[in-house]
C-alpha cells in the first residue's frame, strides 16, 4: 500500500511538472504573432541603419536613432562588417557599429535591406528562451564626390532572434508577455 502511494505521488508530480513546463510553450497563434514582431523589429533596424548611415541625417538625430536601434538588441550583441576588398569579417558591439557607420568617409551612403525572411524556425533552448534566425540581404552604396570613389556591395546576413517570456506591472498586476530581441548579425557572404 505504501509503495502504491509513493508510485502514485511520483506519477502525479511528474505529470504536474510536465503540464507546468508546457505552459511556457508557444501556441501556433502566439508563434505567428511573435514571428510578425520579429520581422517588424528587423524592418525597424533596416530603417534605423539607413537613417544613421545617411550623410543627410543631423548628428543629434542620428544619436537619437542609435539609442532606439540599440533597444532592439540583446546585451552584448555584435554586428558583422565585410567588404569585397578583403576576406576578413569584423564584428563590433552594436553601438560601435552604428558609430562607425555614421563616420564612414563618403559624401553619400545608401543602405537598403531586402528579401527578409526566416531561415530557421524558433527552437526552445534549455534556458526557456526560443531562438531563430532571420536572413536579410543588404545593398550598400557609398559615393565620394571629391575622390570619385564609388563602392557597392551586397551582403547576406543572418540575424539571431531571441524570444523570451518577460513580466511587467500594469495597475498593480503582474502581466507576462513574450518579447523579441535581436542578437548577433553574422555576415554569411559578400559580393559585388
Amino acid at each position: 500500500m505504501k509503495n502504491t502511494f509513493i508510485l502514485f505521488l511520483g506519477l502525479f508530480l511528474a505529470s504536474s511538472l510536465t503540464v507546468f513546463a508546457q505552459s511556457d510553450d508557444i501556441s501556433p497563434a502566439r508563434k505567428q504573432a511573435i514571428d510578425s514582431l520579429a520581422l517588424e523589429k528587423v524592418k525597424d533596424l533596416s530603417k534605423y541603419i539607413a537613417i544613421i548611415g545617411s550623410k543627410e541625417t543631423q548628428f543629434s538625430e542620428a544619436n537619437r536613432v542609435m539609442d532606439r536601434a540599440e533597444e532592439l538588441f540583446a546585451p552584448d550583441a555584435e554586428m558583422g562588417v565585410s567588404s569585397i576588398n578583403t576576406n576578413e569579417i569584423a564584428y563590433y558591439k552594436v553601438r560601435r557599429y552604428f558609430e562607425r557607420l555614421m563616420a564612414l568617409n563618403y559624401d553619400r551612403v545608401n543602405i537598403t535591406w531586402y528579401d527578409i525572411q526566416y531561415i530557421s524556425d524558433l527552437e526552445r533552448q534549455p534556458d526557456g528562451r526560443y531562438v531563430g534566425v532571420i536572413t536579410i540581404y543588404q545593398r550598400f552604396e557609398g559615393t565620394s564626390i571629391e575622390t570619385g570613389m564609388n563602392y557597392k556591395d551586397t551582403t547576406k546576413k543572418d540575424i539571431t532572434i531571441y524570444v523570451e517570456k518577460k513580466q511587467t506591472q500594469i495597475a498593480g498586476r503582474t502581466i507576462e508577455f513574450w518579447d523579441v530581441l535581436l542578437g548577433d548579425v553574422r555576415v554569411t557572404e559578400t559580393s559585388a
